[in-house]
This record gives structure tokens, sequence and C-alpha cells, in this order.
């Protein structure tokens, strides 16, 4: 029987989409969706906790946790949303892959992003050592995503995009991710530049969502979600509360029973 990883690592060869989930039954629930895969999203964590993401609020065990928790209860390959490495120095991110591997994760990404607000991005020199550690660490045993973080911190320089997915992938990275591209051209760009490696993409090009499909055509291997399904049942909640305030109840009927989710649990 294949391990996590592998089944991960295999998924690779076709574009999917990988839910970011939150908890047990959110992965859960996308498992009996029919997923073959998940991930954490840190920006989910963090708000559950009631803190800032990417700003190093959490902790490595913590992040770490989450994730073992529902690849255990759901028994899915789950990519960790594992932010910067949880520090500055490329022996932090190969730390950080040890603790994802312990853990039982099947993936995991390292950003070149500081917590710092003041200078969100590494230099590029330091970036690409922090990932070349990190798939050091690795290697065979779980699957590396480089990530850069340019266009969610304003820097829109593709070419300064490309270059550091090219290098990261260069250094060892399984998987390139550049959230927020500003559009098809540029998703294309990306991928013709670091193929054979694929590509994961962030719902799609900052211009607009387009289907699955199209970002297969483009030549996308795996799409992500980050916060955006916790954002959306925190809007379904934020409805519902408004509701109850205006005094309706019956929509409560529309939920799933306890008694359906509790079917989804593994055995005690």
């Amino acid at each position: 029987m294949s391990t996590h990883y592998e089944r991960f690592r295999d998924l690779h060869a076709t574009c999917f989409v990988m839910p970011n989930t939150w908890d047990g039954m959110s992965a859960l629930l996308m498992k009996q969706a029919g997923f073959q895969a998940i991930a954490t999203s840190s920006g989910a964590i963090a708000f559950g906790m009631g803190v800032t993401d990417g700003i190093a609020a959490l902790s490595c065990a913590d992040a770490v946790a989450n994730g073992t928790l529902m690849a255990r209860i759901a028994d899915l390959p789950v990519n960790g949303d594992l932010e910067d490495g949880f520090g500055p120095s490329p022996a932090d991110c190969a730390a950080t892959v040890e603790a994802a591997i312990a853990g039982g994760l099947a993936g995991l990404g390292i950003e070149d992003t500081t917590a710092d607000p003041a200078k969100p991005i590494h230099d590029f020199d330091r970036a690409v050592a922090r990932v070349a550690a990190a798939a050091k660490a690795a290697k065979g045993r779980i699957l590396l995503t480089g990530r850069t973080d340019n266009h969610l911190h304003g820097r829109h320089d593709l070419d300064d995009t490309i270059r550091r997915l090219v290098a990261f992938a260069e250094v060892g990275a399984d998987v390139l991710y550049a959230p927020a591209l500003p559009d098809e051209d540029a998703i294309v760009k990306v991928v013709r530049a670091v193929a054979p490696k694929p590509v994961n993409i962030l719902i799609g090009p900052r211009s607009g969502a387009v289907p699955v499909a199209r970002l297969a055509e483009l030549g996308v291997k795996r799409v992500s979600v980050g916060a955006a399904l916790y954002r959306h049942a925190m809007g379904a909640m934020a409805d519902a509360g408004q509701r109850m305030l205006s005094g309706e109840m019956a929509f409560f009927a529309q939920a799933p029973s306890t008694a359906t989710l509790a079917k989804l649990l593994p055995p005690a």
C-alpha cells in the first residue's frame, strides 16, 4: 500500500484540486466530496485561534499538529501550509521539514516571506538558500513546494517571480507556487519556465477565477484555495447570525444533522 507521500506525489501527473481545510470535520467533508488530497491553511488556523496570519503568531508545532490531525482522521495526504518555515535561516526551514515528516504530512510549502511587515520578502540569495536546505531535508520523504509571495505583497515583478521559482526548482523544490499571478499569460510563463516540474495556482489568476479545466489547459497541475473555503464557511456563519437576530430559526433545518456528521467520523 502506497504512503500518503507517494499518493500525493503521483496526483501531480494530472491537474487536481486540493482544498484547504482546517479541522477534522472539514477534512472529512472534503473526503466525502471525493477529493484525493487536502491541505492546511495558515490563515484558517490563525483566524480560528484568534491571531493574525503571516506574522509568526503560530508555532510550528501548532501548524504541524493541525495537519497531523487531518491526515489521521481523513486518511488522506495532507500538504502543510507552513508559512516561512518558522524562522529566517535555512536551518529553520530544514527543521520545519523534519517536523512535518515526523507529523505524517505528505507535503509542505516554504515561502520566501519574512513575517516582517517592513520587509516582507527575503532577498533572492537567502530565499534560495532556505528552499535548498528544505529540499535537502525533504528529498524522497515529503513533497516540497517552493513558494514566492511577491504578488501578495505588492511586488508585481513577474521576472523576479519567475527567477525565484526557477531557482527554487533548480535547488530541489518539487512543486512551484506563486499566489496571485496577474493573468493567464503570467501563469503560462511560470509553467513553461519551471517545466517539467508542476505548478500550483491559488484559485486562478488575479484577473478573475476561471474553471479548473481552463487552468489544466494552461498547464497547471494543482489548484489550492488558501483560506477561501474557511472564509466561505465564516460567511455562512455571519449570515446565520443575522438571521437569528431577526428571529428566524427555520434555516437550521438545511444544515447536516449531528447524526449525519457523526457517521463521517472514524471508529473510536
